[in-house]
């Protein structure tokens, strides 16, 4: 899958600095403008012992030098290629103690604090004292600013003091007038990679009219009350001992991956997510791209895998397989629908809104295996958290949205020291959308493999 790449730039004060978005950040910008709901990704934290607010305050103020400290300046053309500018997010706010009950509920009130990667503040923080002594932390940024990858990188290096000067300019520092001269000119400049982007789109266009024009029609068009009803979709973690996680995947003939694709699979099809004629589920596999200087906001590649949930709680040999060809594949044949970022800034808005129909095609399922990562992410205060969670969340979201969309199903999994932290969203058109029920799909699902998670 053929990502835009931006050029590496020095980061040295001074100097500068590629300030444009790349395509793929500037469309899910337009997507975002298009739609209505914003991507987020939300990391939270969960202290059984005293925080170290002075630190927590300086792990605060490194955000701002790291990818979360810009947001997105339009273009002053119709057309043009956006910018990002250097900005604050919002104050550390400190909440009221509340029940350790309650943190589910606070966790699901911070992913709906307004957040904004043009206006801002595309992130922000909050630490929750609960009634048994232990302490909560929420970062929320939008998924405009910085993927999965980029977030636990910007916060492991707040953590640890590491800033980067990124050298973008304050919002607003051109004129008007300079910043449609300067805009004009980019614009020019990327005339002839549309003009061959465009010729490749129509010979596109015409092999795969006939997607075009079905995309979302096997969707079955639903009746919706209380379409406008804003939505939070139920969301919890689970967390799993690594070793036994690691034990389940060699029985099963799979790896940490495939384990995590076969769960995955399992839970959807318990949340009708998968395909009646042959029962397969179609997961969504985000590959990360990103590079020690990278600063694109999504820096990831992401292909499709059919897995049979029949088979994978006894042998996750086909799951593991599958996996690997989509990757080898996605590797030597570059997805062509990608090359086509390009033509981005002149998208209109109603082709924006069919644009993941065409790519992703019905009921996907997002499964995200980001690894193990550093052991920083979880200390933000300077000492190891109990707990990290990690997960994908929508704002904005209305009922009629979700339920016309045919719901979602996304599972995102995170190694931190010896556990194994899973974030799952689910939401089921026309099902009993609420945590316990979710809670119990994923104990229920667990057990399959033999497993035991502790649910958040």
């Amino acid at each position: 899958m053929a990502i835009q790449m931006r050029p590496k730039v020095s980061r040295h004060e001074g100097q500068v600095c590629d300030d444009r978005l790349a395509y793929i950040d500037q469309a899910a910008f337009l997507q975002l403008r298009a739609t209505g709901p914003g991507k987020l990704a939300q990391a939270v934290w969960v202290y059984e012992h005293p925080v170290d607010v002075d630190a927590l305050r300086r792990f605060h103020a490194n955000l701002d030098h790291s990818l979360l400290g810009r947001r997105i300046e339009p273009s002053a053309l119709p057309f043009g290629r956006h910018r990002w500018v250097s900005a604050r997010g919002g104050p550390l706010e400190m909440a009221g103690p509340r029940p350790r009950t309650e943190l589910s509920d606070w966790i699901d009130e911070r992913s709906a604090v307004p957040i904004d990667p043009e206006y801002g503040p595309s992130w922000h923080l909050a630490m929750l004292p609960m009634d048994d002594g232990s302490t909560a932390i929420s970062l929320v940024a939008s998924h405009c600013v910085t993927d999965g990858i980029g977030l636990l990188r910007s916060v492991a290096d707040a953590a640890e003091g590491r800033t980067r000067h990124l050298g973008y300019a304050p919002a607003g520092a051109r004129s008007r007038g300079a910043a449609v001269r300067a805009d004009a000119r980019q614009t020019v400049r990327d005339l002839p990679e549309v003009g061959r982007t465009l010729a490749a789109a129509v010979r596109l266009g015409l092999r795969r009219r006939q997607d075009f024009a079905q995309s979302g029609a096997t969707r079955p068009q639903v009746s919706v009350t209380d379409g406008d009803e804003p939505v939070i979709i139920p969301a919890i973690n689970a967390f799993v001992d690594a070793s036994h996680w690691d034990a389940c995947a060699e029985k099963l003939n799979g790896t940490t991956y495939s384990l995590l694709a076969g769960f995955a699979a399992r839970l959807a099809e318990r949340t009708g997510r998968h395909h009646p004629e042959d029962g397969a589920v179609s997961l969504l596999i985000a590959i990360s791209e990103r590079t020690p200087d990278d600063t694109r906001a999504n820096a990831v590649s992401i292909t499709t895998v059919s897995v049979d949930p029949a088979r994978v709680t006894s042998d996750l040999s086909d799951s593991r397989a599958a996996i690997r060809q989509a990757l080898t594949t996605m590797r030597e044949v570059p997805d062509e629908t990608f090359a086509l970022l390009p033509l981005t800034p002149f998208v209109p808005k109603r082709a924006v809104r069919r644009a993941a129909d065409v790519m992703f095609g019905d009921l996907p399922v997002s499964c995200s295996n980001l690894g193990e990562i550093d052991p920083a992410v979880g200390r933000p205060d300077g000492s190891d958290a109990e707990y990290f969670m990690l997960r994908g969340v929508d704002q904005d979201l209305t009922r009629e949205q979700i339920e016309r969309a045919g719901g979602q199903l996304v599972v995102a999994c995170v190694r931190l020291g010896d556990v194994i932290s899973i974030g799952i969203v689910s939401y089921q058109p026309g099902g009993a959308n609420t945590k316990r029920r979710l809670r119990d799909l994923t104990t229920l699902t667990l057990a399959e493999f033999d497993l035991y998670g502790e649910i958040v």
